[in-house]
């Protein structure tokens, strides 16, 4: 198990240590929902450095980009973020990711950690433009500062306007003592906030730092069991769970990061897929009585047929009700359709709804 460059930190503050995609990681401090709440009231940190980052640089990267991801990175501008993902051959999906545009020639994609080795092999693979390529997940760190009071917070930090810094938006400025990290706007909460980029060597000093100037507004450490009832509230897809290399983007729900206006990866099946409709949706839904859905669980119809499962489920703290993801069929996708999840022996019933389910 590889450990990041915060690793000691966490088991001094007592936090549970678990292996998640090859890392010892902070699953939680004081609990769930404890920290779950933090975040949506408050500020909150997270040690997420076990997140992979690629730069790809030269005159031929946005050529490369444009070839292996679904979005049209042709739209970044310097100090712009963009959602997107890397289409296998076979219609699912290779995996997701943020592509970063840090100079005209210069981008930076972030990938899973789980699949760190995986993306760099298959974007090694198409690159037959000659890009520079260049694998840094071993040297840098990220913490995510979350939370509706984070820019208040943080602001001491940095000269940066933290406030100016937009969603999917990013500047490179100063932080914690420490010059040049990227610092960005592109949470996974749904309550605001920013991503810290630097070096493994820097990130100790800006943990400590981010700790003492949010102590006035109630910050707290946050594990990844929290960060995962955050996302799933917001309805973010999470590779290895609502999407992976059998789901295509079309039927995930993100056809609005798969742009036809170029050719990518498997671009015609995709766009085939998309004229015709998909045979299956991603869906969110409420349930109506008690429990807790679970990944894995059979989505049934009301004559017991199994249609689905649950690909992501959750007691969702900021609601206090089971709320998940699954994938159905269409004639059951619509918002307000009717469907039950198969708990141990009983059928719960439980409501499509529209994403995502914390309206905030």
């Amino acid at each position: 198990m590889q450990q990041t460059a915060l690793y000691q930190t966490h088991v001094a503050l007592g936090a549970k240590m678990v292996p998640f995609a090859g890392y010892q990681m902070p699953v939680q401090y004081e609990g769930v929902t404890i920290e779950h709440d933090t975040v949506r009231n408050a500020v909150g940190v997270f040690d997420v450095s076990h997140m992979g980052e690629f730069l790809i640089e030269g005159p031929q990267a946005l050529a490369l980009i444009q070839k292996v991801s679904s979005n049209d990175a042709s739209k970044l501008t310097i100090g712009k973020a963009q959602y997107s993902c890397l289409p296998n051959d076979t219609g699912g999906i290779v995996d997701d990711l943020i592509i970063y545009r840090v100079k005209e020639d210069t981008y930076l994609l972030v990938v899973n950690a789980s699949n760190i080795e995986k993306d760099w092999n298959w974007i090694q693979s198409k690159n037959d433009e000659g890009a520079t390529m260049r694998n840094l997940s071993d040297d840098y760190a990220l913490l995510a500062i979350q939370g509706p009071k984070a820019v208040e917070a943080m602001q001491s930090l940095t000269s940066e306007d933290l406030s100016a810094i937009k969603f999917y938006n990013f500047v490179v400025g100063d932080f914690a003592g420490i010059d040049y990290v990227i610092i960005s706007a592109t949470g996974y909460t749904g309550s605001g906030g920013f991503e810290i980029y630097c070096k493994n060597s820097e990130v100790e000093q800006i943990w400590d730092k981010v700790l003492e100037a949010g102590a006035d507004f109630g910050i707290k450490p946050i594990g990844l069991a929290a960060r995962d009832t955050l996302r799933l509230e917001m309805g973010y897809c999470l590779y290895g769970n609502d999407i992976d290399d059998s789901t295509s983007p079309i039927e995930a729900g993100l056809g609005w990061i798969t742009k036809f206006t170029k050719e990518f990866t498997n671009s015609e099946a995709l766009k085939a897929e998309k004229a015709r409709g998909p045979e299956r949706k991603l869906v969110g839904f409420e349930l109506d009585e008690r429990g807790i859905p679970r990944q894995g669980y059979d989505i049934v119809d009301g004559n017991g047929n199994t249609i689905g499962n649950v690909t992501s489920g959750t007691m969702a703290p900021s609601l206090g009700k089971g709320v998940g993801l699954g994938y159905v069929p269409p004639i059951f996708a619509d918002p307000g359709s009717k469907i039950n999840i198969q708990i141990r022996k009983k059928a719960i019933p439980a409501t499509v709804v529209k994403l995502p389910f914390y309206k905030g």
